[in-house]
């Protein structure tokens, strides 16, 4: 593995993911160890205190009920030790056998002791330890490494009866159980850490197929698409998304670079005429020539400021950016004055207007909504031959106010009508930009409209413009 790969093992998220669960799984299992084990240890303490109690009553009684003669202490002694030898077979500490001792202390008599010598540090604790009669308790006595639970009983007269119990097995075997527990729990939480660094490595390694991809797309090339997997999870899903959004961001750059290149040959005209125009002037000596030639440049700018004001529009629109300065207009009365501005051009070509306009009121921006509409009309007089019919509605449908322009004209191409509202688009005998009905639509889409483009069954060319009315209805209430 090369040092980079060994850099990256080190900085990858799969420690942090798989390292959090496996200290929460640790402690969680190391509570459960330690619940488990003191329960064990408390059965064991109580096996062993309940043995001890059980065995000080027996020994009471016998103690109580033994005539007091020259055979009580060999008699008492003896039983005693028939009970330690229940426990514990060898009362050798070195053996680590269970050991037990019994003790009773008689007033003028000399003590009775059955367990491991010497029995002073017993004594000794014992008469240290305060204890309560019949409880066990926990007595450390010197030069012993284990405790003694020990019971007082003293149901035998004046008699005091002391039975030890040092459960060495049993504490041996909670030691081998505590060993064993620590080796599971050991051996799982490294066992679960590495299954959980896997999965999460193998897991993070298709992120990191998705990061290098990404990193290799460049402005040059965009159709590089990062690997989706077979699954459905959520980098699967991830990677769906990168892929879509590679998918606009390669339109827009091929919608930029077709647009750059329109622009540049739709301004390239315009530029060389109105230079020649303003070369041709200059040369003239005549200052009617001036005139006529400046007059023609001017004209020529102002093609080029519609150009690029419109695109910067279109632009705008696109990125929803387009700003609107709205207000209440009768949209009735702007479609019959575009009208009557339009007439004169219509006349020429002998085109018959006729309109159909209902009082419709809408909140809108009156300067763009102005310039749409007149993009239409243009489109009727400059690609409509002579001598046809145009008729021009206004009508309220449900929330929506429609505008409808239509003619008897020869229609749209079948391939131009599926992209005609798309910018630089246009039929081949135009000599405009290619930019009317894309503006159009702009503007629509702006106010929350939409505009259609169709064939007349009857022949000719439709075009559907609707603008929502709801904003005006909230504007006057």
């Amino acid at each position: 593995m090369s040092s980079a790969n060994h850099k990256m093992a080190r900085s990858s998220a799969a420690w942090r993911i798989a390292g959090w669960p496996t200290v929460a799984f640790a402690l969680g299992s190391a509570a459960a160890f330690a619940i488990m084990y003191l329960i064990i240890a408390g059965d064991i303490r109580q096996r062993s205190d309940d043995w001890l109690s059980g065995e000080a009553e027996t020994l009471a009684d016998v103690s109580a009920n033994t005539p007091r003669d020259s055979l009580y202490g060999r008699l008492v002694q003896e039983v005693a030790e028939l009970a330690s030898h229940e426990v514990a077979p060898s009362s050798d500490k070195r053996e680590g056998q269970n050991t037990v001792f019994f003790l009773q202390m008689t007033p003028n008599l000399e003590p009775i002791w059955v367990g491991p010598q010497p029995r002073e540090p017993f004594v000794r604790a014992i008469e240290e330890a305060h204890l309560i009669p019949g409880t066990p308790a926990s007595v450390k006595v010197a030069d012993w490494t284990m405790p003694f639970r020990v019971v007082y009983d003293t149901q035998a007269g004046g008699n005091g009866i002391y039975l030890g119990f040092s459960d060495v097995a049993g504490s041996k075997m909670l030691a081998r159980l505590t060993a064993s527990c620590l080796f599971a729990w050991a051996a799982t939480v490294l066992l679960g850490f590495a299954i959980a660094w896997i999965v999460a490595h193998r897991t993070l390694a298709r992120v990191v197929r998705i990061t290098e991809t990404v990193s290799q797309i460049g402005t040059d090339d965009l159709s590089t698409r990062v690997p989706e997997g077979s699954s459905s999870d959520e980098i699967s899903r991830l990677s769906q998304t990168f892929n879509r959004m590679l998918d606009r961001i390669q339109a827009s750059v091929h919608q930029l670079h077709v647009l750059t290149d329109s622009v540049a040959h739709d301004l390239k005209s315009p530029v060389t005429s109105i230079r020649g125009s303003l070369e041709v002037a200059l040369s003239e000596n005549q200052s009617g020539m001036w005139r006529e030639r400046v007059a023609e440049a001017i004209d020529g700018l102002d093609r080029l400021s519609q150009v690029l004001n419109t695109t910067l529009d279109l632009a705008e629109a696109d990125g929803g950016a387009l700003r609107l300065h709205k207000e209440t207009i009768d949209l009735s009365e702007l479609v019959r004055q575009l009208l009557d501005l339009y007439q004169p051009a219509m006349d020429v070509h002998r085109h018959h207007v006729a309109a159909h306009l209902q009082p419709v009121a809408i909140c809108a921006d009156m300067s763009l909504l102005n310039r749409a509409i007149a993009n239409l009309l243009d489109n009727e007089v400059a690609h409509l031959p002579s001598g046809r019919e145009i008729n021009v509605s206004l009508r309220a449908t449900g929330d929506d106010a429609l505008i409808t322009i239509e003619d008897n004209g020869p229609g749209f191409p079948l391939e131009l009508r599926k992209h005609a509202l798309e910018r630089f688009v246009k039929g081949e005998q135009s000599s405009g930009h290619g930019l009317g009905l894309a503006f159009v639509a702009a503007v629509a889409q702006a106010h929350g409209g939409k505009v259609k483009v169709d064939d007349r069954p009857a022949g000719g060319a439709i075009i559907l413009l609707s603008l929502p009315m709801s904003e005006v209805l909230t504007t006057k209430t």
